[in-house]
């Protein structure tokens, strides 16, 4: 894995993260909109709904972006791509999948 298509996939995710915070914001504002009374409305979603949907977007994209970010430690000190359990090669199939990948596919969980 180059180290650019890491870097790349972190930008990415950080435009997702942007978009989620503009749409978390719209969110918060229509909240704060006395006359909104999205939970007996029966065309759609409810706010809250949303909400909750956009805050597991988001715990799910920094997830991936931490992951990223510390195979990028392991990068610079020469570990990617090294199963953290039994110091095996982890599968170049695998870290094109999983990027992040801490362990190969007989040591995953």
């Amino acid at each position: 894995m180059d180290r650019s298509v890491l870097e790349e996939r972190m930008r990415e995710l950080d435009a997702v993260l942007e978009r989620l915070r503009r749409d978390d914001d719209s969110i918060r504002a229509d909240r704060a909109d006395a006359t909104a009374d999205d939970e007996h409305d029966p065309e759609g979603s409810t706010l809250s709904g949303e909400w909750q949907r956009i805050d597991a977007l988001r715990r799910a994209t920094q997830a991936e972006r931490a992951a990223l970010e510390a195979a990028l430690v392991r990068m610079d000190a020469g570990t990617y791509g090294v199963c953290a359990r039994c110091g095996r090669a982890i599968p170049a199939e695998r870290l094109e999948i999983r990027p992040g990948a801490l362990t190969c596919v007989a040591c995953a969980d």
